[in-house]
């Protein structure tokens, strides 16, 4: 065992137990409920990018996507020719009444020259040009087959609407599925930094609740944005076929709908980036409040978080009555300019009629078409803030997405030829933060089969030793080898297969006391499991419960105490059986006959292994062969437990002062 002091720096704690805090949180779930959650405020994109980018998305579906266009046309166009000829049966219907009306066995021209001479010049001129056969009423046999065609068009526009919903519906499933996936990829090759400087809550903000509400973004938006799209070209063109005139009329409004809907979208857009930035910070808030509800009650914080939560409930109540009332002013003002086209088009079409340029069946039909240009207009103003509020989710996925993944494996990884847990730190450096170094030119050798045990003041870099190991964090100079190959030039998947980890902090997952324990495993037989338990001494106690192994337990290990959730962890490293065992303060939440046991079960675990164990109760590593003293990152003392009492330096002082504080609490 060799071993290099480097110059200490004395103020470190706060960096380290900054970055154990970090990891830590990536394991339990966030620091103290009363830590600060505020995040630096996240400077949005235009809307235009993240637009794009999210409907770029869509690209592998392309077949799809064109086949709804495809239907959407159809449809389109189907219900889009329904007015015209429902103008035609408007025709049918008041030729006959006029008709009917009319002597028979005169001509049109004989019955309008008639009117016209008795002073009725309007008469005149819709018997001339609306088709009126004088004597003969309401051809009832035409204007059915007319209605019975209009059903069937409308019919058959629903049937491919539906169709154009169904693989819609797939497209965007199948796109969501995509995305989720990719997230949950991009999360796993993150380092530990990006969760030392987030909240938990937050982060799962974005892949819960921004991930939703893109999905019911492209589910509502795209259908209706589409077709609306398609309907606006289609009734265009129905309506200049009808009349010129009247269409140059219609689309007066278009700028001005446009100029109001843009310049609303542009203030509101803002509001929605705020409001799910703020419904991140207030789930990480309320996270972190539900996980650590215990703390704060013991430390009467109550109060404290509570007004926290008003805080931010207020912020976010602010932000999304903005956003949603900015947006909302769009489709009343889209309304307004909608009616006032309807009585344009209404007032210059009877005019139309009544000098006989057009028909009252065209009138009506293009009456319907300007509401329908409208409508479609409308609906459109009304998904701008649905849209801008699934731009702006998509803009929070993308920053995650976008967020600098940790180092690639190698291409050809190196494997180690043999499975014996050396491991050697060679000049190594390291810092959480650029400008403090917290180790520096740190050496040593722990050759296999050693225990080797860390311990030293909070803040010393224990942990981060330990971190440095699994390659949780890339060091800064020099280099760690297990088994003589360089760790960086390893694959962390077979790095990481090879040791086995038992944290202070218990994790177990919902599922059974025998999943839990399989879990250091996979693969293993129930004889295996329940041989790790019988040496970890889990079987013990489980032998006492109604279900034994299969008793159910959640993430918070409810239904067990806390020693016991710690000896199904150790259990689980038992099973894994490593190279290289690596125990934080493995044994601190078990009683003391049960910590005696389990020392045994480690000692026969750590047989021909080697043993990194960070300890601060002293008392359970004398039997260690070698004890390093950390300090401000710096191994200051090494040696066994009898030589370092001997040397009277800081060991010995920790060991005085730790027995010294129990004898005086006695």
């Amino acid at each position: 065992m060799t071993t290099t002091a480097p110059q200490g720096r004395p103020q470190q704690d706060a960096d380290t137990v900054s970055a154990a805090r970090g990891a830590a949180a990536q394991r339990r779930g966030g620091g103290p409920p009363w830590g600060g959650v505020g995040q630096p405020a996240e400077k949005a994109s235009t809307f235009g990018p993240s637009a794009k980018r999210l409907m770029r998305r869509l690209a592998p579906e392309r077949v799809g996507v064109l086949a709804v266009i495809a239907l959407g046309v159809v449809s389109v166009a189907l219900t889009v020719v329904g007015p015209k000829i429902l103008g035609h049966a408007t025709d049918l219907i008041f030729a006959g009444i006029i008709g009917k009306q009319l002597p028979a066995g005169l001509t049109a021209a004989q019955a309008a020259d008639q009117a016209r001479a008795a002073g009725n010049d309007t008469v005149a001129t819709l018997i001339e040009s609306q088709g009126v056969v004088p004597g003969v009423g309401i051809d009832f046999r035409t204007l059915g087959l007319v209605l019975l065609g209009v059903v069937l068009i409308y019919l058959g526009g629903s049937v491919f609407a539906y169709a154009q919903g169904y693989l819609l519906n797939g497209i965007v499933q199948r796109t969501v599925f995509h995305l989720r996936r990719e997230v949950e990829d991009t999360i796993n090759r993150l380092p530990l930094r990006y969760f030392d400087t987030r909240q938990r809550g937050e982060v799962l903000s974005r892949v819960t609740n921004d991930i939703d509400n893109v999905q019911q973004t492209l589910q509502q938006t795209m259908s209706q944005l589409l077709t609306s799209l398609l309907t606006i070209v289609g009734v265009l063109i129905m309506m200049f076929v009808i009349s010129p005139l009247l269409s140059l009329v219609a689309l007066v409004t278009i700028p001005v709908s446009l100029w109001v809907t843009q310049a609303i979208a542009k203030r509101s857009q803002k509001q929605f980036v705020a409001q799910w930035r703020n419904t991140g910070i207030l789930n990480g808030h309320i996270e972190e409040a539900f996980t650590g509800h215990e703390l704060v009650r013991v430390f009467g914080r109550r109060a404290e978080v509570e007004e926290q939560f008003r805080e931010r409930n207020e912020a976010l109540y602010q932000a999304s009555f903005r956003a949603q009332f900015m947006s909302g002013i769009i489709m009343p003002s889209m309304m307004f300019i909608g009616n006032l086209n309807y009585v344009l088009v209404a007032v210059i079409g009877g005019l139309r009629v009544a000098s006989g340029a057009m028909s009252l069946g065209d009138v009506q039909a293009f009456i319907q078409y300007s509401r329908q240009f409208t409508q479609p207009l409308t609906q459109a103003a009304s998904m701008a803030n649905l849209l801008q509020s699934g731009v702006a989710s998509a803009e929070r996925v993308f920053e995650l997405l976008d967020a600098e993944p940790q180092s690639p494996d190698p291409a050809v990884p190196a494997v180690r030829a043999s499975r014996r847990g050396r491991v050697a730190f060679e000049h190594v450096s390291f810092r959480y933060v650029a400008d403090r170094p917290l180790i520096d030119d740190l050496s040593l050798v722990a050759e296999p089969g050693q225990t080797v045990a860390i311990v030293g003041p909070t803040g010393a870099g224990k942990t981060t030793l330990v971190n440095l190991i699994l390659r949780f964090y890339e060091l800064d100079g020099g280099r760690i080898t297990l088994d003589d190959v360089d760790i960086a030039t390893m694959a962390r998947a077979d790095l990481r297969s090879g040791i086995g980890m038992v944290l202070q902090d218990t994790w177990l997952f919902h599922g059974t006391i025998r999943d839990n324990i399989a879990y250091g495993r996979p693969g293993a037989s129930s004889e295996e499991i329940m041989a790790a338990a019988r040496a970890t001494y889990v079987d013990r106690f489980v032998r006492s419960l109604p279900l034994g192994y299969d008793t159910v337990i959640d993430e918070e290990g409810t239904g067990v105490s806390a020693g016991e959730k710690q000896l199904i962890t150790i259990a689980r490293a038992f099973l894994a059986d490593p190279s290289l065992l690596i125990l934080d303060e493995a044994t601190s939440s078990v009683d003391t006959r049960t910590e005696v046991l389990v020392q045994r079960a480690m000692a026969a675990l750590r047989s021909d292994r080697t043993s990194f164990v960070i300890a601060h109760r002293l008392s359970t590593i004398r039997d260690a062969d070698l004890i390093l003293v950390m300090e401000a990152g710096a191994i200051v003392e090494q040696g066994t437990h009898e030589e370092l009492l001997a040397a009277e330096g800081a060991y010995h002082r920790l060991y005085t002062a730790q027995f010294a504080a129990a004898a005086t609490q006695e």
